[in-house]
């Protein structure tokens, strides 16, 4: 323990996760400030970083506010029944991760530690939040999923910089309007397992909405302003009460992914036939039929109708693979509608770019490409890109701002000295 407390003295970091400790040492309460025996006193910082994560801890002294430069502090899976109202006291503090502990109430005093970007209070025993948390205007990520609460502080609508909230598992009846009009930069709204017994109208104000996951609630339909959400590639409503689909939903140019599993409709819109879907889960509702205008989605690689009573399929049709499906719904269309309805390389590329919305791997192995497609600077933070089997000359310059990007070459043609700096590129030969 001394090696490690002597290390953090220079460091500004202390993580004492998983070391079965039942309260926090004293020494981190006091900063430091004592230098032992043979420290170089002119060489200790600040404590910045203290991980607590993994331990019995039961209680945090208020002598937290002796660590006024603190910006993470991580005491998720602990003992806490509460948390110390000196929190407030930490206006340097941007993540705080509380998660998975015993605690049923968040201080009124933690609107003042204002500099918060990331607050994790999941898996607790929480029954409501604190107003004074919308003082937090940084605030951008936020989860506070498996507790008990029933609302929502309206006061949260001044966090405009909000990109992703997850209150998974709550008892949350409503989503004002209010709060999602107020939301504009989200790009992750997770409310599945709750009370939900509808959408708010201001949906179609998260233009720049990813993934949208509203499963198993109560919701009775799915409101037509769903149609400015143009940005939503993953869209999650299973185990709901939906019975009809809006015409809008086909305007959604980006979505990839649609579950509508588990609800009572009785058909599929035509209009929603334009989607350029991978997955589409209509397992378990009450379809007695398909529109054959279905068959044109040849993007789809997984369509799951199980669990329906339809009469006009047969079952090995229903249970057998996807293409074989697609391809007789086509020869249910009019002659002059049923082209064959190929799937292009770009709508390939479109696939895989959805694809790797959340898995942040891209595969575009066996294309045929010349060039690397412009799609990819759009799918975000893309870790792993494939280019294996492709023609591709030359690599463009935009590779130099991705850092973190691997980029996967095999029986490529390609000017090997074109190799960028700022990503890690590697060939199997």
């Amino acid at each position: 323990m001394d090696r490690i407390l002597k290390a953090a003295r220079t460091s500004g970091s202390l993580n004492l996760s998983n070391r079965s400790l039942r309260d926090v040492p004293n020494e981190v309460y006091k900063n430091f400030d004592e230098a032992g025996e043979g420290d170089k006193w002119w060489e200790a910082v600040d404590l910045q970083k203290l991980i607590l994560a993994h331990n019995n801890i039961e209680k945090l002294k208020e002598d937290l506010r002796n660590l006024p430069l603190l910006t993470v502090l991580n005491v998720s899976h602990n003992k806490l029944s509460e948390l110390p109202a000196a929190i407030g006291e930490l206006h340097m503090l941007k993540s705080l991760d509380v998660s998975f502990n015993s605690i049923m109430k968040i201080p009124d005093e933690i609107g003042s530690a204002t500099a918060l970007v990331k607050f994790d209070c999941s898996s607790n025993q929480l029954k409501e939040l604190p107003s004074s948390l919308g003082r937090c205007l940084n605030l951008s990520d936020f989860k506070a999923s498996n507790n008990c609460i029933t609302s929502l502080p309206e006061d949260l609508a001044d966090c405009s910089k909000m990109s992703k909230l997850d209150v998974e598992g709550n008892k949350l009846t409503v989503l004002s309007n209010n709060l999602i009009a107020s939301w504009t930069m989200l790009t992750e709204l997770i409310a599945s397992k709750n009370l939900l017994n509808g959408m708010p109208e201001t949906i179609g104000s998260l233009s720049r909405l990813i993934r949208l996951d509203l499963h198993q609630n109560r919701i009775l339909s799915i409101p037509s302003s769903i149609s400015g959400c143009c940005s939503l590639a993953e869209f999650y409503m299973g185990n709901n009460a939906l019975s009809a689909l809006p015409a809008e939903l086909g305007k959604l140019s980006k979505l990839g992914t649609l579950d509508l599993h588990s609800n009572q409709l009785k058909e599929y819109c035509v209009e929603a036939c334009q989607l350029r879907l991978s997955v589409l889960d209509l397992s378990n509702n009450s379809l007695s039929g398909l529109p054959p205008e279905i068959g044109k989605m040849t993007t789809l690689r997984k369509l799951l109708l199980t669990g329906n009573p339809l009469r006009t399929l047969r079952s090995s049709l229903v249970n057998g693979p996807t293409p074989a499906l697609l391809k007789y719904l086509r020869s249910r269309l009019p002659e002059n509608e049923d082209s064959e309805a190929s799937t292009t390389k770009e709508d390939l590329i479109t696939m895989a770019t959805r694809l790797s919305v959340t898995s942040k791997e891209l595969s575009l192995e066996g294309m045929n490409l010349s060039a690397i497609p412009s799609e990819i600077w759009e799918a975000g933070e893309i870790t792993k890109l494939d280019l294996s089997r492709n023609s591709i000359q030359e690599l463009p310059p935009e590779l130099s701002s991705c850092a973190s990007l691997q980029v996967k070459f095999s029986d490529l043609v390609t000017n090997k000295e074109s190799c960028i700096s700022g990503c890690y590129l590697y060939w199997n030969l």
